[in-house]
C-alpha cells in the first residue's frame, strides 16, 4: 500500500504552534500519512553559527511531535555539511517505495525563490510542495511544479518574538508546555537573562 509523507524542514528555532497548525492543516488536506520535521543542520541561507545547537532544536521537535502520532522528527539533514533541500529529498526517496508520494511543506516567500535553490528544476520533479501563503501574499509557480496550496492561514507568530520574550523569562503561549519547560531546564536561549531589573 502507498504512502503519502511529508517533508517538513526549517530551524524550528524553536518549534512554535504555527509549526504544528500548518503541518496538521497539511495532513489533512493533502491526506497525508506521515510528517517528518526535519531540522536544518547547516542552512545555506541562514547563518549556522547564530542558531541553537542542532541536539536542542532537535530534542524540541521530538517533544513538540509526540503528542501526534502522524508526526516526527528526522534527523535527515543532522551534521556539519550545507543542508540542501534537493539532497534531503534525493536522501530519502532512497526509503520510498516507487509508488509512493512525496511532499514538501514551504512557507510561500520562500517557495518564490526556488529557482535560487541548488538544482531546482531537478527538485521539482522529485516532489510535490506544499505551499503556505500569508493572506494576500502571491508567490511565483515554476512551470512542472505541482503545487498544492495552503491559503488562508493567518497564523502570525514569530520565532524572534518568541526569542526576546524568552531571553526576558516573559510568557509564551505559542510553545508546547514541554517545549517551555526543556528551554528553561537548558537556559537556551539566555532564558531569563535580560529581564528588567526594577530600580530601587
Amino acid at each position: 500500500m502507498s504512502q503519502r509523507v511529508c517533508l517538513f524542514g526549517g530551524t524550528f528555532d524553536p518549534i512554535h504552534s504555527a509549526h504544528l497548525r500548518i503541518a496538521q492543516e497539511a495532513l489533512h488536506r493533502c491526506h497525508l500519512d506521515r510528517v517528518l520535521f526535519i531540522p536544518a543542520g547547516n542552512p545555506p541561507h541562514k547563518d549556522a553559527s547564530g542558531l541553537t545547537p542542532y541536539e536542542d532544536r532537535f530534542r524540541m521537535v521530538e517533544i513538540a511531535c509526540a503528542p501526534y502520532p502522524q508526526f516526527a522528527a528526522s534527523r535527515l539533514e543532522e551534521g556539519q555539511a550545507r543542508s540542501y533541500t534537493i539532497d534531503t529529498v534525493k536522501r530519502f526517496r532512497k526509503e520510498l517505495a516507487p509508488d509512493d508520494h512525496l511532499f514538501f511543506l514551504i512557507g510561500g516567500d520562500a517557495f518564490d525563490e526556488i529557482k535560487t535553490w541548488k538544482n531546482w528544476p531537478e527538485l521539482i520533479q522529485l516532489t510535490e510542495f506544499v505551499v503556505v501563503a500569508r493572506p494576500g501574499r502571491k508567490y511565483r509557480i515554476p512551470e512542472g511544479a505541482v503545487v498544492h496550496r495552503l491559503d488562508k492561514l493567518a497564523l502570525p507568530v514569530s520565532s524572534s518574538g518568541i526569542r526576546a520574550r524568552l531571553a526576558e523569562g516573559g510568557p509564551t503561549p505559542e510553545l508546547p508546555k514541554k517545549v517551555r519547560a526543556l528551554i528553561e531546564e537548558r537556559g537556551l536561549y539566555s532564558f531569563g537573562k535580560t529581564k528588567a531589573t526594577v530600580s530601587p
